[in-house]
């Protein structure tokens, strides 16, 4: 069983009073909770989850659970996320299976899905400002009033084309559900290892979203004719103003994020259900 259990919460009244209660749940079964909130500052400056941590629960939705998974770091911590409101394509567990499901877990019977994730290294006259890890995606895109964005795109160190429009989406299999879909990206299975890349409201009409091997590295660049006020974007937990003469590299990340699922719950099942197709009711 595991001994140090990490809570990452949603700042929301009902999944509060929840962790207050499963809190106390944990730690009458002797297990110490090391807790914080989804948008503290602990998880937001991407510390890092203290190494006793054995398990995490996000309570919250979707974005809960990338702060969790931005919490864990590299670390290969088995994550579960629990759902309120309305349903998710990362939060697996509905409030009221909360206890059923973290009794079999903390006694060590789940499954966890490898979800791959991206490393994000952002360049500047010869420094590294910042390197993240991000599990959905990571966006660059132009400021309210801004003219177009103008990103100038690389694989492998070859010149691809410049993207020119809102801005563009470099995207994991899992985040492909998420602002890429909204984009107009396609849906990708998350056991293929793949990158997207989805320009946003592009200019060009040729420009159409494009699925990469994930052993590829995707280079990005400012256009000097592109717009100075420009935004980086990670797992919409983290953003950066960018700057002509900037330079962008992604490629894959080494350690992917463990995901707990649920032997009932299917991928599948949960994108009928969350895109609402039509046919046979699940």
């Amino acid at each position: 069983m595991a001994a140090t259990v990490g809570l990452i919460v949603k700042e929301d009244e009902q999944a509060q009073k929840t962790a207050d209660a499963f809190s106390v749940w944990l730690a009458n079964r002797g297990l110490k909770v090391v807790r914080h909130s989804a948008s503290g500052e602990e998880v937001l400056s991407y510390c890092g989850a203290p190494s006793e941590v054995e398990v995490v629960f996000a309570l919250g939705g979707d974005g809960t659970f990338l702060s969790a998974a931005r919490w864990i770091g590299n670390r290969g911590v088995p994550l579960l996320g629990v759902k309120f409101g309305e349903v998710g394509f990362l939060a697996e567990v509905v409030e009221d299976r909360l206890y059923e499901i973290a009794d079999a877990v903390l006694e060590g019977y789940y499954t966890a899905e490898e979800r791959m994730c991206l490393r994000v290294s952002l360049h500047r006259g010869g420094q590294v400002l910042l390197e993240e890890r991000v599990l959905n995606d990571v966006v660059i895109s132009k400021g309210a009033l801004a003219r177009l964005a103008r990103v100038r795109t690389e694989i492998d160190g070859r010149y691809l084309t410049t993207y020119t429009g809102d801005g563009l989406i470099i995207a994991t299999p899992t985040g492909s559900t998420a602002y890429s879909m909204a984009a107009g990206g396609p849906v990708v299975h998350p056991f293929l290892k793949a990158i997207l890349l989805t320009p946003i409201c592009p200019f060009t009409l040729t420009n159409r979203p494009l699925i990469l091997p994930d052993g590829v590295r995707v280079t990005v660049r400012l256009d000097p004719r592109s717009s100075e006020d420009i935004m980086l974007t990670c797992d919409g937990q983290s953003g950066h103003a960018l700057q002509h003469g900037d330079s962008l590299s992604v490629v894959r990340a080494e350690i992917p994020v463990r995901m707990i699922t649920l032997p009932d719950q299917r991928y599948f099942d949960v994108l009928k259900a969350k895109l609402r197709w039509s046919g046979e009711r699940i």
